[in-house]
């Protein structure tokens, strides 16, 4: 009997010691500089939330976050590497909407979104926007979508190229309405914008976040936000539940993640601070007039999101043939 008790004691020890252990890692964590890993290049939206983020959490955690930014393959070479870094705390990632639908694109990605990573917190959402060319003839949504029905096959859309959130947008917005038109792919917005401002092609969906200054000069012609209210800095445009279309949304959402196996009080207290920084001055600022709706929701909400996400878009590309699930 005492052969059994002593090995059992051992181990509770054992035990007791590895949980606090971590508990002392959490409370003077961090104690070293730690990187958030950005998968799109300097600049971009993601990365002016990216900065935002280590500045707040630099701010208040009192140890420097510095951003590395990793472009490459629509963000999977930024996910990959923080998939595989330790689960410490001093690796993140500045994640963006393409972390949920890459698979379909990229089917021998190393990683998971679901069991790759801790979530941590849901940052801030930016709504697609419905746009047309400003030599259109459509000045509502309503007229677009007759004209669409109206010429079938005939008008053109362009997206960042196939799978990506603006083509994957456009397929939801036929399968919901009916409508039928032809995909243009691009290698990345700048062909999109450009090509839209041109009347090359006839729409597309453009985010948000990175395209107002366009959408508000007027250089295309915004006929309905996909998101669930008006944006500030278009407050003429309609919601698509509006305009009668109430299933129809994209959001392009960034948010950070740590590593699988992070401790949950590690997770907690990054989360923690991004709840308070979203309501601060400086990210209302930078990012309300930009398009984009602050968040910040706790690691269980963002979770339970991400899941939901998956689901999703499982079947929309299901739907839409694309890959191979």
């Amino acid at each position: 009997m005492q052969r059994r008790i002593v090995p059992l004691a051992i181990a509770s020890l054992c035990a007791m010691a590895f949980t606090g252990a971590h508990a002392a890692d959490a409370d003077s964590y961090p104690h070293k500089t730690v990187k958030i890993i950005v998968g799109f290049q300097a600049g971009g939206p993601t990365d002016v939330v990216a900065r935002l983020a280590a500045r707040a959490l630099s701010d208040a955690l009192k140890s420097p976050f510095i951003v590395e930014n990793k472009p490459g393959a629509t963000s999977n070479i930024a996910s990959e590497m923080v998939a595989a870094a330790p689960p410490d705390g001093y690796t993140l990632l500045l994640a963006a909407s393409p972390l949920v639908m890459n698979k379909y694109v990229y089917p021998q990605q190393k990683f998971d979104p679901l069991k790759s990573f801790e979530p941590v917190s849901k940052i801030s959402v930016a709504p697609g926007v419905l746009s047309v060319s400003p030599k259109s003839p459509a000045k509502t949504y309503q007229e677009f979508e007759a004209l669409a029905k109206k010429k079938a096959d005939g008008l053109s859309y362009g997206s960042t190229g196939k799978g990506g959130t603006q083509h994957m947008a456009m397929l939801r917005l036929e399968e919901l309405t009916g409508m039928k038109m032809v995909h243009v792919p691009y290698g990345g917005t700048t062909g999109v914008i450009n090509d839209l401002m041109s009347s090359t092609i006839d729409a597309a969906f453009m985010t948000s976040m990175g395209s107002m200054p366009n959408l508000v000069a007027g250089k295309v012609r915004p006929l309905a936000v996909a998101g669930p209210k008006r944006l500030p800095g278009l407050p003429n445009v309609p919601t698509f539940a509006e305009v009668g279309v109430p299933a129809m949304k994209s959001e392009s959402w960034n948010a950070l993640l740590a590593p699988a196996g992070t401790p949950k009080a590690v997770v907690d207290k990054l989360a923690a601070v991004l709840e308070k920084a979203v309501h601060t001055k400086e990210f209302q600022d930078a990012l309300v007039p930009q398009g984009s709706m602050l968040i910040g929701n706790t690691p269980q909400q963002f979770k339970a999101e991400l899941k939901e996400e998956v689901a999703f878009w499982a079947d929309q590309f299901k739907k839409a043939k694309i890959g191979n699930d």
